[in-house]
């Protein structure tokens, strides 16, 4: 990422944002600290180690509760920084639809 380039579309967070980072699975989470972001792209720091897991695609979790997340893909790895873009029009698998009750008077 070229921090220089988007400078002016960036955030810089003096202290860093705490977050989380979750596996596609839900199999696996870092706590990381959100250092810069965009809206494309985002730095973060990683807390505990990142050789046991898959860093290819995941989630960024800003919330607790998980409402607020993004898909992310990993551009770069530098000791326990990652830049990460932000992954948007993923393919999901439809949904089903529910049929709904018919209900007479």
């Amino acid at each position: 990422m070229n921090t220089e380039r988007k400078a002016g579309d960036r955030v810089e967070f003096e202290h860093g944002y705490a977050a989380r980072i979750m596996g596609i699975d839900g199999t696996w989470q870092r706590e990381v600290l959100l250092e810069d972001v965009s809206d494309t792209e985002a730095k973060l720091t990683v807390f505990g180690s990142t050789e046991e897991i898959n860093l290819d695609e995941f989630f960024l979790v800003l919330s607790n509760w998980g409402h607020a997340h993004r898909r992310c893909e990993r551009v770069w790895l530098n000791g326990d920084q990652i830049g990460v873009r932000f992954l948007k029009n993923v393919q999901q698998k439809p949904r089903r639809e529910r049929k709904r009750p018919k209900f007479e008077m």
